[in-house]
């Protein structure tokens, strides 16, 4: 357990090593990071962090988990969140924090006060420098998915063929949450264009198998909730023989061999029912 007295002795060796920060920290840390920042942003960037580290152990000794190291962490969150966003490997992020132990590294005419105040530094700049790195990670999760969920987007267009003629042509593996993004985009263009024909096309499908003909079903219901006739395209002989061997059941639903032939149908399905309309007012 840390005493008090140690604390202090760790806020003395703090306050006397400032003036090492602009001969060695900057010197280290911006080799790591290979001039990728500019030395103004970097120099203000560990000042802040290394005033904010010594007022925090000034007022809360060395758990670096209390309220006196809110400012410190807040720091270290946004310095973690602009180095995964600028690119920067998690070493090169947490070398800004433990950098900081070789600058201030005990030397042999180190009295024995200082060497006991380096242990607590080094202690306390391992969890911060672990602390970091987690919200590095945090930060490359969060990028990592809004760019899947963006390419899932680019993935799945819905694209008007005719006037009452939409269309999903699918490229790659249809799993749920991809079928979720197609359902949803498909419904709402569906509304937005006023289409009652919808084609779902699977010629970029690589298989399909028995989840991947559930995942399209979900769909085809729900644009049949909506009002519109879906037909499948692009079952190719390979896929053909597929679905018979397992066993699928599309029920109802038309399938087609092409794009073409599904848009053909779609507009022989729109001819028919114009020409019932006009019948019906007549």
């Amino acid at each position: 357990m840390v005493t008090e007295t140690g604390s202090d002795q760790l806020v003395d060796l703090l306050a006397r090593s400032g003036g090492k920060l602009g001969d060695g920290w900057y010197e280290q840390v911006g080799r790591t990071l290979r001039g990728r920042l500019s030395a103004a942003e970097l120099e203000s960037e560990l000042r802040e962090l290394y005033a904010a580290l010594v007022d925090a152990v000034q007022q809360g000794g060395l758990d670096w988990r209390g309220e006196a190291f809110a400012e410190l962490r807040a720091l270290l969150t946004e310095l973690s969140r602009n180095r995964a966003r600028q690119g920067f490997t998690p070493t090169e992020t947490a070398t800004s924090v433990f950098a900081l132990k070789d600058i201030l590294s005990p030397t042999t005419d180190s009295v024995a006060g200082d060497i006991e105040a380096y242990l607590q530094l080094s202690r306390l700049t391992d969890d911060l420098g672990l602390f970091t790195v987690e919200m590095y990670a945090r930060t490359r999760e969060e990028l990592i998915s809004a760019q899947a969920e963006q390419l899932m987007e680019l993935a799945t267009p819905v694209v008007k063929l005719w006037d009452g003629v939409v269309a999903v042509p699918l490229v790659g593996t249809l799993d749920s949450a991809r079928t979720q993004v197609v359902m949803e985009k498909l419904l709402q263009a569906l509304v937005d264009s006023g289409s009652d024909q919808a084609i779902i096309d699977i010629t970029g499908v690589p298989a399909v198998d028995t989840e991947v003909a559930q995942h399209l079903l979900k769909t085809v219901v729900a644009a049949r909730l909506m009002g519109a006739e879906c037909t499948i395209s692009g079952i190719r002989p390979q896929i053909a023989q597929t679905i018979v061997a397992l066993g699928i059941q599309f029920g109802d639903i038309v399938t087609k061999a092409t794009l073409a032939d599904a848009l053909k149908h779609a507009l022989r399905r729109l001819g028919a029912a114009g020409a019932e309309l006009h019948g019906g007012a007549r």
